[in-house]
């Protein structure tokens, strides 16, 4: 646990690239929109293995949405519900229940509906909102941090010691 807090915090601060942890937290955030345990996410997750981004970035922010679901799983519900009484695509949705496969997926489920058009929608925009908030906390808000006597202070805890070795590690 402690190491990946310690990995988390490196790569805030390190010279990893800002689109790398802008993608993971989007692939996070559309992951964590999703029900999980249902093998349309396992899809996905797997899918996301693909692309070059931190992946506990990814996990981190995707277990955060998973937490504040009760705020939004109101609004991805009715929004599935939308999506899936469209007139139009319900031929396309007969034809893809009758598919093999196809109906493991819970695409008729109206918060994976919901959470995949929200997740795809919200993508890029949560991408270029954290670019500059990733910068901005490198330039300015880290270096407050580290300077503040409460943190040395605290510093001196055992487990933040632990931490502030793992981290030290992982720099070398």
């Amino acid at each position: 646990m402690i190491k990946a807090i310690a990995k988390l915090i490196y790569a805030l601060n390190s010279n990893m690239k800002k689109t790398q942890i802008a993608e993971g937290i989007a692939w996070g955030m559309l992951l964590g929109l999703v029900p999980a345990g249902n093998f349309f996410w396992v899809i996905l997750l797997l899918f996301s293995f693909f692309f070059n981004h931190h992946h506990g970035i990814k996990l981190a922010f995707m277990a955060m949405f998973v937490l504040l679901s009760p705020f939004y799983v109101l609004l991805i519900d009715q929004l599935g519900w939308e999506i899936l009484h469209i007139e139009a695509l319900q031929p396309i949705y007969t034809t893809m229940y009758n598919m093999p496969f196809v109906p493991f997926t819970n695409f008729n489920n109206t918060l994976v509906a919901g959470g995949l058009a929200a997740g795809i929608v919200l993508f890029f925009p949560v991408y270029f909102l954290f670019l500059p908030i990733i910068v901005f906390y490198r330039n300015k808000i880290s270096p407050k941090i580290r300077n503040l006597k409460v943190l040395k202070v605290i510093a001196k805890f055992p487990l933040l010691k632990a931490i502030d070795k793992a981290i030290s590690a992982m720099g070398k």
